[in-house]
C-alpha cells in the first residue's frame, strides 16, 4: 500500500491566517500538475484505444485516476489556488470541468457557498439534501444498496443536484447577470458533450471512457462522503445565523490519510480536509506545510472499511452523536 502521507507537526493552537500567508500558489507547481493530468489522460486514451484487453483495462484504470485528478484541479481552480497568475484559473478550470463533468462557473459559485456555510447543514447547498427527514421504503433501499454495492449514487446526485440543476442554481443566485452566466455555462457543457458524441460516436465514447468514468465516480463517492457526512452539523431551522469563521470549521469536517503518492500526486492533499477548510487560500499542494495537526483525521482504509459496514441511510442522514458509531 505504501507509506501514508505524514501529518504536519503538532501545534497546540492553529496558526493564524497571517502565519501561513507565505504559502501562496506557484505557476510552476500548477503547470506541473496540469501537465501531469494531460499526460495521464492522453496515455489512458491511447491504451484504451488498443485492441488488447490488458491495455484497454490499464487505460481505464489510468483514466479513472486522471478524471479524479481533473476533479481536484477543478477544485483548486475554483479557489484560485493552483496558479500565482490568477487569469490562468478560468481556462484551466473549464478544461478540468469538462473532464470532471461539472460546469466550472456553477462549481465556483456553489463551492463558495459551501465554504461560507460549512457547519450549517440546512444552509450549505451541498448538505441540505442530507438534512434528516423521513425516508420512503424505496429511498432507503436505493441508498443502502448503492452504498453497499459501490454504485456511485452520491457522486451522480452531487453533480446533478448541485451543479446541473439550473432551477436550483437560479434560486441560490438571484442576480440576473449571474443567472445567465450559469445557464450559459451549463448549456455550453451540454453542447460540447453532444459534439464529442456526434464526432466520435456514442459506442466509441463508452468504449474509450465508460469504465474509467465509472471507476472515478466509485472512487469519488467515499472521498466526498468522508468530508462532512456523519459529522455533527448544526441547523439554522430558518433563524438568522452567522457563518462560522474558516479557522473554526475543522470540527465540521473529517480528514483522511492516504499513501504519499495518492495524497500529494493525485489528490493535492484534498484528503487533509480540515486544514483545507481552515485555510482555503493555501494551495492544496502546500497544505502539509501548515504546522498543525487536526483532530478528526484517520487512515483512509479505516474510514472506508467502517463506513461500508454502516447502512447508507444511517451514514448519510444521521451523525455519530445520533448513531453512536465512531466513524
Amino acid at each position: 500500500m505504501g507509506s501514508e502521507s505524514p501529518g504536519p507537526h503538532r501545534s497546540d493552537l492553529p496558526p493564524s491566517a497571517h502565519q501561513v500567508m507565505h504559502l501562496r500558489p506557484r505557476d510552476s507547481a500548477g503547470l506541473v500538475f496540469v501537465g501531469a493530468a494531460v499526460a495521464l489522460t492522453g496515455l489512458s486514451f491511447y491504451l484504451a484505444s488498443q485492441a488488447r484487453l490488458a491495455a484497454w483495462l490499464a487505460g481505464q484504470v489510468l483514466l479513472a485516476l486522471a478524471l479524479l485528478q481533473w476533479f481536484v484541479l477543478l477544485h483548486e481552480c475554483g479557489h484560485e489556488t493552483l496558479f500565482r497568475t490568477r487569469r490562468l484559473h478560468r481556462p484551466v478550470g473549464h478544461v478540468a470541468a469538462f473532464f470532471a463533468v461539472i460546469p466550472f462557473e456553477c462549481w465556483k459559485r456553489v463551492h463558495g457557498l459551501h465554504h461560507k456555510w460549512t457547519g450549517w447543514q440546512d444552509l450549505d447547498p451541498t448538505t441540505t439534501a442530507l438534512v434528516p427527514r423521513p425516508l420512503g421504503r424505496g429511498e432507503r433501499l436505493l441508498v443502502n444498496v448503492c452504498w453497499k454495492a459501490w454504485i456511485p449514487l452520491f457522486s451522480l446526485l452531487y453533480r446533478a443536484g448541485n451543479f446541473w440543476n439550473v432551477a436550483r442554481l437560479w434560486r441560490l443566485f438571484p442576480r440576473p447577470g449571474l443567472r445567465r452566466r450559469l445557464a450559459v455555462n451549463v448549456a455550453c457543457h451540454l453542447v460540447v458533450y453532444a459534439a464529442v458524441v456526434a464526432v466520435v460516436g456514442l459506442g466509441e465514447v463508452v468504449r474509450l471512457a465508460g469504465l474509467g468514468l465509472l471507476l472515478s465516480l466509485m472512487l469519488e463517492d467515499p472521498l466526498l462522503l468522508s468530508q462532512h457526512t456523519h459529522v455533527p452539523l448544526n441547523r439554522s431551522d430558518g433563524k438568522a445565523v452567522v457563518p462560522y469563521a474558516a479557522v473554526d470549521q475543522a470540527v465540521f469536517t473529517r480528514s483522511l490519510r492516504f499513501p504519499r503518492w495518492v495524497a500529494a500526486g493525485v489528490l493535492l492533499n484534498l484528503g487533509a480536509h480540515e486544514l483545507h477548510h481552515m485555510y482555503p487560500f493555501v494551495p492544496g499542494y502546500d497544505l502539509t506545510r501548515v504546522e498543525f495537526s487536526t483532530e478528526n483525521e484517520l487512515p483512509w482504509w479505516q474510514w472506508v472499511r467502517a463506513a461500508k459496514r454502516v447502512p447508507g441511510e444511517v451514514l448519510l442522514f444521521q451523525n455519530r452523536t445520533e448513531s453512536g458509531l465512531d466513524i
